[in-house]
């Protein structure tokens, strides 16, 4: 994924967050391999928004699903989820929020974490920043 793509990718997804009255959000788009594309935190986002996008992004590239599909499997198996967050690290938040970003190929480009307001309404702004660009969102 490229930077242009991963600033419009954020940026549609601010400017959903802001059309829809949301809290203030944390948004971070990391590439396939993981690496940081671009974050931005909106004015009054609490302390650690960031780190937990950041974690709901990184998750979902680490273990190949959507963080939604994450929460799912940490209700079923709770030290698979305890295990590869200590594996990763410690960066999953198995909530919805962090959503895989696709080429219409199927293609994994990245990721992308949004949180702030309720997970779901992380995760509607996550995948209005990828339609945006076009792409395909898979959060599980």
């Amino acid at each position: 994924m490229d930077l242009s793509a991963a600033k419009t990718i954020l940026e549609a997804a601010l400017a959903y967050a802001s059309e829809q009255g949301f809290k203030p959000m944390a948004v971070g788009v990391i590439d396939a391999r993981g690496a940081l594309k671009t974050f931005a935190a909106q004015d009054g986002t609490s302390l650690k928004r960031g780190e937990i996008a950041l974690a709901k992004a990184n998750g979902a590239v680490a273990l190949g699903m959507g963080s939604r599909a994450l929460m799912k499997r940490a209700e079923q198996q709770a030290y698979f989820i305890a295990a590869a967050t200590s594996a990763i690290g410690g960066s999953l938040v198995p909530v919805p929020g962090g959503v895989l970003i696709k080429d219409a190929a199927g293609v994994l480009l990245g990721a992308i974490g949004v949180s702030g307001d309720t997970s779901d309404n992380d995760e509607a702004a996550a995948i209005a920043g990828i339609k945006a660009a076009g792409l395909i969102a898979e959060a599980g």
